[in-house]
C-alpha cells in the first residue's frame, strides 16, 4: 500500500519543523523527513545552501531528499518532508510521482514575523542571521501559480497551523495535480 508525501515548506522560521513533527506523529506511520540534516552530510565542500554558488550542491541534495521521501512512501509511509522546497525544487518530486499522492504546503508568515520567529530560535545551529533569513522569504513572497498552496501563519500559533494543515490535507486543497 502506498502511502503519501507532504512537502511543508516555507522560510526559516516560518515554523516547518513544529508542525512537521507533530503532524508526522498523527499518522499510523509516519515519517518526518527533517532536511537540514541532508545538507550536513556534506562533511567536506559545502556550500550554504542559500549562497547562489550551491546550485549543483541543491539539485544534489533535492534529488536525495526526494527519493527517501517516495522511498518511505512507496513502504506505505505518510511522509511529512519539512525544508526550503521552492516550486523550482519541485521538478524532483514530480518525477518520482506514480499511485502516490504529493501535497504542497506553504507556511508563510509575514516578513517581520518569519524573521521575529527565526531569530528568536535557539539551538546551536539555527539560522538567525537576518540577510539569509529575509532572502529565503523574498523567494516565498510571490508565488504565481503556486499562492493557492500558501498559508498565511503569521498570527497563528503551532497549535492553530496543525489544525490549519490537517484540515486542508484532508479537502486535498494542497494535493498537486501533475
Amino acid at each position: 500500500m502506498s502511502g503519501t508525501v507532504i512537502i511543508l515548506t516555507g522560510p526559516p522560521g516560518a515554523g516547518k519543523s513544529t508542525v512537521a513533527a507533530a503532524l508526522a506523529r498523527s499518522f499510523e506511520r509516519g515519517v518526518h523527513l527533517h532536511t537540514d540534516h541532508f545538507w550536513h552530510y556534506i562533511v567536506a565542500g559545502a556550500i550554504p545552501p542559500y549562497e547562489p554558488a550551491s546550485a549543483t550542491q541543491n539539485q544534489t541534495v533535492m534529488d536525495v531528499i526526494a527519493g527517501a521521501a517516495f522511498t518511505y512512501a512507496a513502504g506505505g509511509f505518510t511522509t511529512v518532508l519539512d525544508g526550503i522546497v521552492g516550486p523550482w525544487m519541485l521538478d524532483h518530486f514530480r518525477s518520482h510521482t506514480t499511485d502516490i499522492a504529493l501535497h504542497y504546503v506553504v507556511l508563510r508568515p509575514d516578513r517581520s514575523t518569519t524573521l521575529s520567529r527565526a531569530q528568536a530560535r535557539t539551538a546551536p545551529d539555527a539560522l538567525v542571521e537576518e540577510h539569509p533569513i529575509v532572502t529565503m522569504w523574498a523567494q516565498f513572497a510571490s508565488l504565481s501559480e503556486y499562492e493557492p498552496y500558501v498559508l498565511d501563519t503569521s498570527t497563528d500559533d503551532a497549535r492553530r497551523t496543525i489544525e490549519r494543515v490537517t484540515d486542508a490535507l484532508a479537502s486535498s486543497r494542497f494535493r498537486l495535480r501533475l
